[in-house]
C-alpha cells in the first residue's frame, strides 16, 4: 500500500497519461428542429373543429386517391380507400389547435382525415415556431320559420307563443350529423335536419348546433397512442378509436312581443299594456375607436400593471414570451443609472417604462366587438354588452372596421391609413416622410411615424393632474423625506415620531428613488405643462412663481359646458316620448375638441407618458404591505386599489383635507377616456348629430361618474339648472384650496 505522501505523484502522473492518451472529440453540431402549431376551423363560421384527425406527411411521400363514395345505406364510405402510414397523427384540442413538435424543417403534407376528402395540404416548415390554418368549407346555413298558434306561416321576425323550426342546409348531409346544443330544440319527425322550440320570452335567442363528422372508413386511431393505422392492425390489437370532428355553428336571433298575449280580460272591454322603450341608435365607425380607447386605458389599470410587476418579481419574466415581456428585457438591457445598489429600482423602472410602452397605443386585436383573443378561443362578447347596455347598435361591426372603414388613406398618395383627426393634419404637411417607429429617421430626422398616425398613444395628462391633486406625489415625497431622516420644512412633523423600520425590506427600493430625483420630472415642469394643456394649475408654495407662456384659458369653461350638455341630453334621452336633441353636444364636443388640439403639439407624446410611469411606481411602492405597517389605514374601508388608503391616511396626519382620493382616482380615470375620444375624434368635420348622439349615450357611464366625483372633491355641481347660463370655470386648485381652509377654520 502506497503511502500517503506518494498519492499525490501517482494522481499527478496517471493524470498526464490520460491527457496523453486523450482524443479530441468534437462536439455533435446541434440539429434545430420546428414545431408546428395548426388550427383547424369551418370557413364559413370561424367556428374551430375539434377532435379532428390530422396525418402529417413528409414531402416525399405518394398520398392515396381520393376515395369513391358508395351510395348505400348507413354509412356511405368507401371500403376502397387506405391512407399511407402517416409521420405524425394527432387530434385537434377543444379550441381546433394541435401540435407537432421536434420536427426536421423542409416541406411536409398536412391532411384532414374527415369529409370533404381534401387535398393534402403543402407547408414548408422552418426552424423554430411555425403557424398554420387548415379552413374546412361545409357551408352551414339555417332557415327560420315561425307559426301562429293556428299552425300558419307567419312573415316576419318571430313573437313569444309561437313556434319557431329551424332547418338545417348544409353539403354531406348523410354523413355530418347535427344535434342542438340548445336543450328546448326538439327535432321533427320526418323532416331531416329540422328542429322546433315553443318560444317563450321576447329578446335575443342563441342558437347553437354541434355537427359531428366520422372520419373515413380505413381511418382508426389507437386510444393510447393515437398513431394511425390499417383495419387489419387495429383488429388485431383490439382497441380501437374513429374520430369523429366536432364543430360548432351559433346564430341569434331576435324574439318580439307579441301584442295579443299582452291583452286581459276586463269589465266589459278589453285593456292592452302598451310599454315605450328607448329606440336602439346605429353605430358608425367611430365606435371602434371609442371601444379601443376604453380597452386601452383599462390595460393601463393599477391592477394589471401590479400583476405584470409580480410576474418580474417572481422571476417569471424568462419563460413569458409575450410582447410585454420581451419590451422589459429590452428596456432592461437598455437602461441604466449612475448609483451604486439600486438594481431593484431599476428594474421596477424598466418594467414600468415597458408596461406604458406596450399598452399605451391602441392594439388592432382590441378594435372588434366581437373578437377571438386567440385562434380557437371563444368569442368575448363584453364590448357588445356593453354597447348593448347603452342602446347602441353595433351588431354589423366586424374586424376590420377600424382599417378598412373608419382609418383613412394618406392624402400624398401612399398606402398608409391615417386617424381621421390626424389625416387632416397630414394635409397640412404634405411633405414629409412617414417612417416606422424607433428608426433611425425617426430619431434624428423630422417626419411622422406611421405607427402613431394609426394607433396614437392613448394618453392623457389629465390623468396626472388628478392624481397629484389628489396628494400622491405629495405623500411619496413625505414618506421619501422622513426615510432621509428630515423633518418637514414647517411646524411639527406627524412623521417625526413614527419608525421606519417597516420599511426596511424596501430600503433598496427607495434609495434608488431616491437617488433618482434628478432625471424625475418636477412638480414645476409638471405644472407649466398641465397649463399648456387644459389651462389646470396646481396651488401651493412650490409654483408661486408662475408664468406660462401659452396657456389653454378656454378649456375648463368649454369642458364643464359639454358636460352640462351632456346632462341636459340624459334627461331628454331617459324620456321615452321624446327624441334627445344632440346638436348641443355636437357643437360642445367641436369647441373642446378645438382646444385640445391647440395644446397637442407641445411634448404630446413624452411628458404624459413619462409622468404616468413616475407616479405608477410611487402608487406600486405605497401599495406594497410594509406602508401598511408604517401608515395608520383603515383596514374596513374598501378601496379599490391598495395605495389608496395609505394616501388617505397621510392626508389625515397631515390635515391636507379629508375628500378621499377615491374622487381624486375617479376624476383621473373618467377625464383621460372622456378627453381622449374628444381629442381623435375629428369632430371639426362633423356636421350630423346622430356621431355625437352615440358618443354621449357611449360614454355616459364615465360622463356622469367625473360630474359626481366633481362635485365630491371640489362641491360645485356641473349638471346646473335650466336657469343657469353661464357654467363654473373657477380652477379646482382654487376650489380644493377654499375647501381645506373652510375645514382648518371650522377645525
Amino acid at each position: 500500500m502506497a503511502s500517503t505522501e506518494q498519492q499525490p505523484e501517482r494522481q499527478e502522473n496517471a493524470a498526464s497519461d490520460s491527457a496523453a492518451q486523450a482524443v479530441p472529440v468534437e462536439p455533435k453540431p446541434v440539429e434545430k428542429q420546428a414545431i408546428l402549431d395548426l388550427l383547424v376551423k369551418e370557413k364559413s363560421r370561424n367556428s374551430p373543429i375539434r377532435f379532428a384527425c390530422i396525418n402529417l406527411y413528409p414531402a416525399d411521400v405518394a398520398l392515396a386517391d381520393e376515395p369513391q363514395l358508395e351510395e348505400v345505406a348507413g354509412d356511405a364510405y368507401s371500403n376502397t380507400w387506405t391512407p399511407k402510414k402517416p409521420l405524425r397523427s394527432a387530434l385537434t384540442k377543444e379550441n381546433g389547435t394541435l401540435q407537432f413538435r421536434s420536427l426536421k424543417p423542409g416541406k411536409y403534407y398536412a391532411e384532414y382525415a374527415h369529409l370533404p376528402k381534401l387535398p393534402p395540404f403543402a407547408l414548408e416548415l422552418k426552424a423554430g415556431r411555425n403557424y398554420a390554418e387548415i379552413c374546412i368549407d361545409y357551408d352551414v346555413q339555417m332557415h327560420f320559420q315561425s307559426y301562429d298558434k293556428a299552425g300558419r306561416p307567419k312573415q316576419g321576425l318571430p313573437a313569444v307563443g309561437e313556434r319557431l323550426e329551424v332547418a338545417l342546409e348544409h353539403d354531406y348531409d348523410r354523413h355530418v350529423r347535427a344535434r342542438p346544443v340548445n336543450t328546448d330544440l326538439q327535432a321533427v319527425s320526418g323532416k331531416s335536419g329540422v328542429f322546433a322550440t315553443r318560444l317563450q320570452q321576447e329578446g335575443r335567442l342563441q342558437l347553437a348546433f354541434e355537427f359531428s363528422i366520422p372520419a373515413l372508413q380505413n381511418t382508426w386511431l389507437t386510444s393510447s397512442t393515437g398513431n394511425l393505422m390499417g383495419p387489419t392492425e387495429a383488429a388485431s390489437l383490439g382497441e380501437k378509436v374513429r374520430p369523429v370532428a366536432q364543430f360548432v355553428v351559433t346564430t341569434e336571433i331576435e324574439i318580439m312581443t307579441n301584442a295579443m298575449d299582452t291583452m286581459r280580460g276586463g269589465t266589459g272591454c278589453d285593456s292592452v299594456n302598451v310599454t315605450i322603450g328607448r329606440t336602439d341608435s346605429p353605430a358608425d365607425e367611430d365606435v371602434s375607436l371609442w371601444n379601443s380607447i376604453r380597452e386601452s386605458t383599462e390595460a393601463l389599470s393599477f391592477d394589471n400593471y401590479s400583476n405584470f410587476i409580480g410576474l418580474v418579481i417572481d422571476g417569471q419574466r424568462a419563460t413569458d414570451k409575450s410582447a410585454l415581456m420581451q419590451e422589459f428585457q429590452r428596456m432592461k438591457q437598455t437602461r441604466s443609472i449612475s448609483f451604486m445598489n439600486g438594481e431593484a429600482y431599476r428594474l421596477l423602472r424598466a418594467a414600468t417604462e415597458a408596461f406604458v410602452m406596450v399598452n399605451a397605443g391602441v392594439d388592432p386585436a382590441k378594435l372588434e366587438p366581437t373578437r377571438s383573443r386567440l385562434p380557437g378561443d371563444d368569442v368575448s362578447t363584453k364590448p357588445l354588452e356593453y354597447m348593448d347596455s347603452r342602446d347602441i347598435n353595433a351588431r354589423g361591426m366586424t374586424r376590420d372596421t377600424y382599417d378598412n372603414e373608419y382609418l383613412q388613406r394618406d392624402p400624398s398618395g401612399s398606402e398608409n391609413r391615417l386617424l381621421p383627426y390626424l389625416a387632416l393634419i397630414r394635409r397640412k404637411l404634405p411633405e414629409l416622410e412617414i417612417a416606422n417607429l424607433n428608426t433611425m429617421e425617426t430619431q434624428l430626422g423630422y417626419s411622422m411615424v406611421q405607427e402613431r398616425l394609426r394607433y396614437p398613444l392613448m394618453l392623457e395628462l389629465i390623468w396626472s393632474y388628478w392624481q397629484e391633486e389628489g396628494m400622491l406625489v405629495q405623500t411619496t415625497n413625505a414618506i421619501t423625506r422622513r426615510f432621509q431622516n428630515v423633518r418637514a420644512p414647517q411646524g411639527n412633523d406627524p412623521l417625526a415620531n413614527l419608525e421606519t423600520d417597516p420599511l426596511r425590506p424596501l430600503n433598496n427600493l427607495l434609495w434608488g428613488y431616491l437617488q433618482d430625483e434628478q432625471n424625475r420630472l418636477t412638480v414645476v415642469r409638471r405644472n407649466y405643462e398641465y397649463d399648456h394643456h387644459y389651462g389646470l394649475r396646481l396651488e401651493g408654495k412650490a409654483v408661486r412663481d408662475f408664468r406660462p407662456a401659452d396657456t389653454r384659458s378656454k378649456f375648463l369653461e368649454a369642458f364643464h359646458h359639454l358636460l352640462r350638455m351632456c346632462s341636459q341630453f340624459f334627461r331628454q334621452d331617459d324620456d321615452t316620448t321624446v327624441k334627445a336633441d344632440a346638436f348641443p353636444v355636437l357643437n360642445a364636443l367641436k369647441e373642446v375638441h378645438l382646444v385640445l388640439s391647440q395644446g397637442a403639439h407641445n411634448q404630446y407624446g413624452d411628458l404624459p407618458s413619462v409622468a404616468r410611469v413616475e407616479m405608477l411606481m410611487q402608487q406600486w411602492l405605497l401599495a406594497r404591505p410594509e406602508f401598511r405597517e408604517f401608515l395608520p389605514t383603515r383596514i374596513m374601508v374598501a378601496y379599490p386599489e391598495p395605495w389608496m388608503d395609505r394616501v388617505d391616511s397621510m392626508k389625515k396626519l397631515q390635515g391636507w383635507g379629508d375628500t378621499s382620493v377615491l374622487h381624486f382616482r375617479s376624476l383621473a380615470m373618467f377625464g383621460e377616456q372622456i378627453l381622449l375620444s374628444v381629442r381623435f375624434g375629428a369632430w371639426s368635420d362633423v356636421f350630423e348629430p346622430s356621431q355625437a348622439f352615440n358618443w354621449a349615450r357611449f360614454w355616459r357611464p364615465q360622463i356622469q361618474g367625473y360630474i359626481h366625483a366633481y362635485r365630491a372633491a371640489t362641491g360645485v355641481d356641473l349638471t346646473g339648472t335650466a336657469t343657469d347660463t353661464v357654467v363654473d370655470a373657477t380652477m379646482p386648485s382654487v376650489l380644493l384650496q377654499r375647501r381645506l381652509d373652510q375645514q382648518h377654520r371650522a377645525a
